[in-house]
């Protein structure tokens, strides 16, 4: 088994990626411009010079690397060209080794990635179907991925490149992909997009969880992204306040993001905190193809303003169990994107003493009998047995609107 990849070594080597500029790859492919520098090498941008077709060639640097990291650069290539016949996967077209350097001769999408087109552009929020379109893409990439028995593991919108005016997008980036169903690397990917299982700390020896059901998770942080244009939460995690309240109450995210009860219900399924519940591939795939409707309209359900999680005012509320005098303000969007009445009852009836003002219809009520005990069925993870009692120990939370996306 490799475990998670080993730190990124030096840039080193006989050349710079300046020199590089204008270097002929087989004869014919030529660096035209630097796209990206990253810790294992460089991006170009490239063309042929016969035909007058693009690329993308990544450049992994040989020097400075110990025969660990120089496997997990042969594991990349390897895993990727098996997937790259796939349309929604970027193309891998050839590998030419030099001296000190392996370039790798991808398809070039000169729109960038979906996390520019979501946070940049607006492009899919708002708009269910072409949301909708996206995401099954995206499915189709993931699926073909694990019929082979490849994971990506690092799933999130900056690995996901764009093209055709935003209509077609291609999974890209599997420098932490791995063919092990099961895996013990914890905290392998991208912090808002891990599963909770993967971001165990001190786990015992042995302990392993799902490469594929961690693929899952990431999924549907994806899927919020698209359809809300945020995340959930900063990190699946007891840590932060706004996973802790949707662990406490299963109806939560409804009260703080647009969703259609039809998503919501899908949500639910794929943020199952015990892996082996959770929806499959598959089984996501049909329930998106049957979803009418991802998001509610903005009059009837806006989303939310800004707040960050703050551990330590969370930690006063556990504690103390009471609402104190004043709260100190949070950083608010611009008033007239946003209706906060919704959000405002939504904070009163979690913040009030015995007397809860009533929430308005248009608010929807959660269901009487919902701890963590009712929600979720019976599981046998021991990350999950360990924070579960603490749960009933956190009636309310200061910050519970979700961070924004990006």
């Amino acid at each position: 088994m490799i475990p998670t990849p080993p730190a990124s070594p030096k840039l080193c080597g006989t050349h710079s990626p300046e020199q590089r500029l204008g270097q002929l790859l087989s004869g014919c492919i030529q660096l035209t411009e630097i796209l990206g520098v990253g810790a294992y090498g460089v991006v170009y941008k490239a063309i042929d010079v016969n035909t007058g077709m693009q690329y993308a060639v990544k450049a992994l640097n040989k020097f400075g690397l110990d025969p660990r990291q120089r496997k997990f650069q042969q594991r990349e290539i390897q895993l990727h060209q098996q997937v790259s016949r796939h349309p929604n996967v970027v193309s891998m077209f050839d590998v030419v080794e030099s001296v000190d350097c392996t370039f790798v001769i991808l398809e070039f999408c000169s729109e960038g990635d979906l996390f520019s087109k979501i946070t940049e552009e607006g492009l899919y929020v708002g708009n269910d179907q072409m949301a909708k379109n996206i995401f099954l893409q995206i499915l189709d990439a993931v699926a073909y991925c694990h019929s082979l028995g490849i994971y990506h593991r690092d799933l999130k919108p900056e690995n996901i490149l764009v093209t055709d005016d935003g209509l077609t997008v291609k999974l890209a980036d599997f420098g932490l992909a791995t063919s092990e169903w099961s895996t013990s690397d914890f905290g392998c990917g991208s912090t808002f997009y891990m599963s909770p299982e993967c971001q165990q700390t001190n786990a015992k020896p042995f302990a392993a969880y799902s490469s594929s059901a961690n693929d899952i998770w990431s999924l549907g942080v994806i899927l919020v992204n698209l359809t809300c244009g945020r995340n959930p939460w900063k990190r699946a995690s007891t840590e932060d306040s706004t996973f802790r309240a949707y662990m406490k109450d299963p109806n939560f995210l409804k009260t703080i993001l647009p969703l259609s009860d039809e998503l919501d219900c899908i949500l639910r399924r794929v943020f199952h905190p015990n892996p082996a519940q959770r929806l499959s591939i598959v089984e996501l795939k049909d329930m998106i193809m049957c979803c009418s409707r991802l998001t509610t309209t903005p009059q009837s359900l806006p989303s939310p303003p800004y707040s960050p999680v703050e551990s330590a005012r969370d930690n006063a509320f556990a504690t103390t169990c009471q609402v104190p005098e004043f709260i100190p303000p949070m950083p608010q969007l611009q008033a007239a994107d946003y209706n906060y009445q919704v959000a405002a009852h939504t904070l009163a009836s979690r913040f009030s003493p015995p007397h809860t003002p009533k929430v308005p219809s248009s608010v929807p009520h959660r269901v009487a009998a919902c701890g963590p005990q009712t929600f979720f069925a019976t599981p046998s993870f021991p990350w999950y047995n360990q924070f579960i009692p603490a749960l009933n120990n956190f009636s309310r939370h200061a910050s519970i609107l979700p961070p924004r996306v990006f």
